[in-house]
C-alpha cells in the first residue's frame, strides 16, 4: 500500500475492522510516520443506474461521494463519516440483489442518510436533487424537516417516560 503523504510502500496495519461496507485498516507509513485510513471491498457485479430519461449507466459510487461532499462543504461532518455513509448506500444497493437501479431510487437514498446525518446538508442536496422551483418549496421542504424533528423529539420524549 502506497502512502498517500509520501509515496513509500512501508506500512504497517495499526488496526482492521470490519463493516458493512467491507474492511477498513488504519496504517501507519514507516518511512514518514504519518497515518492513513485504507478500505477494502469486494468487487461486485455490475449494477446499471437507470437515468430519468431512460439511460442506462453503470453505477459509480465516484458520483455520489461528490455529491455528498459538496453538500456537506463546510459541515461539521468528517470525511470518514462521508465515506461510511457512500459505502451503507452502496452496500445496501447491491445486496437488493437487482442488476439495475434508478437514479431517483439512489437520490431518495442519500437524502435520507443525509436527512439523519445532518440536516443542513440534506436541505443543500434536496435543492439540487429536487430542483425547487422556487423558494415557496423549499421553505415547505424545510417546514416538512422541522415538523419531522419535532415528532421524533416527542417519540423519543415518550419512549422515556415508558421506561
Amino acid at each position: 500500500m502506497k502512502c498517500p503523504f509520501c509515496g513509500s510502500t512501508n506500512s504497517r496495519v495499526i488496526d482492521t475492522r470490519s463493516g458493512e461496507g467491507g474492511i477498513r485498516r488504519r496504517r501507519e507509513c514507516e518511512d514518514c510516520g504519518r497515518r492513513f485510513t485504507t478500505y477494502e471491498r469486494v468487487a461486485p457485479l455490475r449494477l446499471m443506474v437507470i437515468k430519468q430519461d431512460g439511460r442506462r449507466e453503470p453505477f459509480d459510487r465516484e458520483k455520489i461521494l461528490r455529491g455528498i461532499q459538496i453538500a456537506c462543504a463546510k459541515r461539521p461532518i468528517e470525511t470518514e463519516e462521508i465515506e461510511e455513509l457512500v459505502s451503507s448506500i452502496e452496500s445496501e444497493l447491491y445486496h437488493r440483489g437487482s442488476r439495475e437501479v434508478t437514479s431517483r431510487e439512489i437520490g431518495e437514498m442519500v437524502m435520507q442518510n443525509l436527512r439523519r446525518l445532518d440536516e443542513v446538508a440534506y436541505i443543500r442536496f434536496a435543492t439540487i436533487y429536487r430542483k425547487f422551483a422556487d423558494v415557496g418549496d423549499l421553505a415547505d421542504e424545510i417546514e416538512n424537516l422541522l415538523e419531522r424533528r419535532q415528532r421524533e423529539e416527542i417519540s423519543k420524549a415518550q419512549m422515556k417516560l415508558d421506561m
